[in-house]
């Protein structure tokens, strides 16, 4: 089971760069897992993955940073035109992306209303802590959002996790029903719900640490402008990679969970999208 874990984490993060989930307003409109069953399975080569991964990070993470901290002084852009600039990647690759999508989500609108409010914040000059309290609450609705829908008939962790794009939920609901643990998977499903929504808690928590730790200056400043490039460049490493290792340790627990339930091997309920030969 562990080998066939990690051959799916290795897919699941890299078939695109979509699903690796970074929980701020620089990658929601890209990241978000929402994306992850709304996409349609292409087959894809590793120089494809590569070169989207590399984009997505250019866009999101690279650029926006070398913008902020880089050409924020009056002999380049100044201190308005770089935060406008820069917010401007993520939404152009966010756009993009809406637009191949053809489709609009709450993530993605989200993320784009993030994004917004970043520049808001920065170009009318308001208090910085408005920065880590705005930070700090898109993760937590996510969070919010999820405990919520383990009281609908729609619980977003089959959106996150348990859906038809990764796995084969009718052979998996059909041995489910022959052993009799229908009931004992939905009290699993909803464990796994509260380790994701814990992931997004996670996330928001360090969110606010980062931004309170890191913006100390007034927007309108170069210094602003340059600590936000920093927070940007280090939301990535301190934000990104703990939250989704609390979100593969969901994962794990959700596939233990399918695996003991229903007596099947997880190779056997993985979608396996081989490409196709000529």
């Amino acid at each position: 089971m562990a080998l066939y874990f990690r051959r799916f984490i290795t897919r699941l993060v890299t078939s695109d760069p979509l699903q690796c989930t970074h929980l701020n307003e620089r990658s929601l409109l890209t990241q978000s897992p929402m994306n992850l069953s709304s996409h349609k399975t292409l087959p894809s080569s590793n120089n494809g993955q590569s070169e989207n991964l590399l984009l997505n990070l250019a866009f999101n993470i690279i650029i926006p940073t070398l913008v902020l901290t880089k050409l924020s002084s009056d002999e380049y852009l100044g201190t308005t035109l770089a935060i406008v600039v820069a917010l401007s990647f993520p939404v152009i690759y966010g756009l993009k992306d809406l637009i191949t999508l053809k489709k609009i989500n709450f993530f993605s609108a989200l993320g784009v209303i993030s994004i917004l409010l970043t520049g808001s914040i920065s170009l009318l000059e308001l208090d910085p802590a408005y920065i880590a309290i705005k930070e700090a609450t898109v993760p937590a609705i996510f969070g919010l959002a999820t405990i919520v829908s383990l009281k609908t008939p729609y619980p977003l962790v089959k959106t996150f996790l348990y859906n038809d794009k990764i796995l084969q939920t009718t052979r998996i609901a059909n041995a489910l029903e022959e052993n009799g643990n229908s009931k004992r998977f939905e009290k699993c499903l909803a464990n796994a719900s509260w380790l994701v929504a814990g992931s997004f808690f996670l996330s928001s928590i360090l969110n606010y640490i980062l931004a309170i730790t890191l913006i100390t200056s007034q927007p309108g400043t170069v210094e602003f402008n340059e600590q936000l490039g920093k927070m940007t460049a280090l939301s990535f490493p301190v934000i990104a990679v703990p939250a989704t290792l609390f979100l593969m340790g969901a994962l794990f627990y959700l596939f233990r969970g399918i695996t003991k339930l229903t007596g099947l091997k997880l190779e056997d309920v993985i979608h396996h999208h081989e490409k196709k030969k000529d």
